[in-house]
């Protein structure tokens, strides 16, 4: 328990005035302080799951927090730059509105449990991320991106928003590696791929690459495999923006289809490789951390 002495000089009355006035600043402080540290820790278990279903209802209740608004939940990761506090960062530029909330559950990531009350849509939750991601670049800090998961109109489901979340901020590290900003419903198959246990992706690769390594593709292979996915598997388009004639395309993708029996001028075999270059790269990603 903290206990606080105030001494005053000079007159008895007034000195009695501007303590008791003193006091009570202190102890208004305090009570603001004790409010702000339970409703982060509120927050801090509630995305985390740590919460039971009754226990969420009534302490959001004690705390004034509203329980029936819809809200978002964007992850804010800092790269490798921990010579500043970003978690301070953001908080001074979301600002203390009392509807939205600014936290940390790890040194690396800061949780932003944005409120939609005031009719706030995916425009503007693109706008606030964007505006988050950007003013932290502009100070100084390398490496910031930004994700955020899908609405969600009850508080119990806050934590389901941070999942997914979170799952687009790796997912973005493996298939969307130049986006700065990225939403959970932007993953598309790169999501249920990364879902997939490695064993299942070995086999799959073996299945559809027989004993021939993705990897070991030349660069002009890859390039022109790359480009022929981005034109939609248009060969006139393809030939003209890799700046080659149309039959020495046609031949780099007969060649193509003898080394791996899959035809790219064929819709389902391309969508076949497509997945299977996806799943190499998971794999390659996923490499690093030993799985």
């Amino acid at each position: 328990m903290i206990e606080y002495v105030i001494v005053v000089f000079g007159d008895t009355d007034s000195s009695l005035l501007i303590g008791r006035m003193a006091a009570f600043q202190i102890k208004g402080l305090m009570s603001a302080f004790k409010e702000r540290y339970d409703r982060d820790s509120f927050m801090k278990n509630l995305i985390l799951d740590n919460l039971l279903l009754v226990d969420i209802y009534s302490r959001a209740k004690k705390l004034r927090i509203p329980t029936d608004v819809p809200r978002v939940v964007m992850i804010v990761e800092t790269g490798k730059d921990k010579d500043r506090n970003a978690l301070e960062l953001v908080q001074e530029f979301v600002g203390s509105n009392g509807t939205d909330f600014v936290t940390a559950v790890d040194e690396s990531n800061v949780v932003v449990i944005k409120d939609l009350a005031g009719g706030s849509r995916d425009k503007d939750i693109v706008k606030s991320a964007n505006l988050i991601q950007g003013h932290l670049e502009e100070l100084g800090m390398a490496d910031v991106r930004v994700a955020y998961g899908t609405i969600v109109g009850d508080i119990k489901e806050v934590s389901r928003s941070f999942k997914e979340a979170k799952m687009a901020l790796d997912v973005s590290k493996i298939f969307f590696e130049d986006r700065k900003v990225i939403a959970y419903n932007e993953l598309g198959i790169g999501r249920l791929i990364y879902q997939l246990p490695i064993p299942l992706c070995k086999m799959f690769i073996r299945e559809i690459f027989k004993d021939k390594n993705p990897e070991d593709f030349d660069e002009e292979t890859l390039t022109t495999i790359n480009k022929f996915f981005e034109n939609s598997l248009n060969v006139s388009e393809t030939s003209r923006q890799l700046f080659i004639h149309r039959n020495t395309l046609v031949y780099r993708l007969d060649k193509l289809q003898k080394s791996t029996g899959l035809d790219l001028r064929v819709f389902e075999d391309a969508i076949t490789f497509k997945i299977a270059l996806m799943v190499v790269k998971y794999m390659k990603y996923m490499k690093q951390y030993d799985y």
